[in-house]
């Protein structure tokens, strides 16, 4: 039933890297059950080409994101809203309809590293497998407890 699927908003300020990856891996791995959009304080206006590179480099379909406000999802009921970035986690959000449950999830922004393309590549990666470990928790809760050997790679 489309009502029992969770609704979840992840916030960043630019939202053009780590919002945008977490989206995605939410609506993966959620198979359904969970749904999530993405939104910025301060949208760059652009979703950052190593984010989907990265995405599709693990086998996450990014599907077709942009970065947008989230004045866009004020008027909109979510069950959960997670910060992804230290500076949005401080920032005034809008208040949502409904009361929804509050988690930041402090990542390290990718946009901001310099280096050789394998140490960028490197960065992305590390911000992608932190956010895939911690929305892999959360998707679990309520399902079957899972073992080592019952989870695919």
């Amino acid at each position: 039933m489309a009502t029992d699927v969770k609704q979840v908003l992840i916030l960043c300020t630019g939202n053009s890297c780590r919002s945008i990856m977490a989206e995605a891996l939410v609506n993966h791995l959620g198979k359904g059950r969970v749904r999530a959009r993405s939104a910025g304080s301060s949208p760059a206006g652009y979703v950052h080409p190593q984010s989907l590179k990265t995405l599709e480099r693990h086998g996450i379909d990014p599907g077709r994101p942009s970065s947008k406000s989230w004045n866009e999802f004020a008027d909109q009921a979510f069950d959960l809203v997670i910060t992804v970035c230290d500076q949005a986690a401080g920032e005034s959000c809008p208040l949502f309809p409904g009361k929804p449950e509050k988690l930041h999830w402090s990542t390290p922004d990718p946009a901001k590293a310099r280096g050789t393309e394998a140490e960028i590549e490197a960065a992305f990666d590390r911000a992608f497998f932190m956010l895939k470990e911690r929305i892999e928790r959360l998707v679990a809760v309520g399902e079957p407890k899972q073992t080592a050997g019952d989870r695919g790679g």
